[in-house]
């Protein structure tokens, strides 16, 4: 009975476990309406454009109109894998490389791009060193509506979530009785071997 129970198990696991990982990998969904994600995908750590940008947000002057922006950095090294010089998991690094689509060309040139709150992507174009006046730019470029986003509060999601539920008037006018709460499930029979 253990061993069929753990066979389960394991062919769920290798079911399931691919497309679980793909919702949760993705680290551009957690920005999603809250902030702007500036991304870098750079050859290498010693990439001049990737260098330029992080001695750059190391003053408190750039560093705060950074932050005032909502930008967040993000950058791919190789493939190495950082969100404001913390590092991230392999599968967030190769879900960012795989959002990006990247072709072997474009490895050999640090690629920039601004991902709007909305999702929306960017491509910042630069000559090798990329000021952060530029960046800047690209952002206050952004559309009306996008910079207008923000991200919903818990009290909206659960406005939201009793619009749905609103009573139905019942054939006499009179409000709907509430449905009764399903019961709890049942636990499954064991196996017998």
């Amino acid at each position: 009975m253990l061993v069929r129970s753990l066979t389960l198990a394991a062919l769920l696991a290798i079911v399931a476990g691919p497309a679980l990982a793909a919702d949760s990998d993705d680290p551009l969904g957690q920005e999603l309406y809250k902030t702007r994600p500036l991304v870098v995908l750079a050859p290498s750590t010693a990439d001049p454009t990737l260098r330029a940008l992080n001695k750059a947000l190391e003053d408190p002057a750039t560093k705060a109109a950074f932050e005032e922006r909502k930008l967040v950095l993000y950058s791919v090294a190789g493939m190495i894998g950082k969100r404001d010089d913390k590092f991230l998991d392999q599968q967030a690094t190769m879900a960012l490389i795989r959002k990006f689509k990247f072709s072997a060309r474009d490895t050999m040139v640090t690629q920039v791009v601004l991902v709007g709150k909305d999702g929306e992507l960017h491509r910042i174009e630069h000559t090798g060193i990329l000021e952060p006046k530029a960046i800047y730019d690209a952002v206050d470029q952004l559309p009306a509506a996008e910079k207008a986003i923000v991200p919903p509060t818990v009290a909206d999601l659960k406005e939201d979530a009793t619009k749905g539920k609103e009573a139905k008037p019942g054939k006499d006018g009179k409000p709907a009785k509430p449905a009764k709460p399903a019961p709890p499930p049942k636990p499954p029979k064991p196996l017998e071997d």
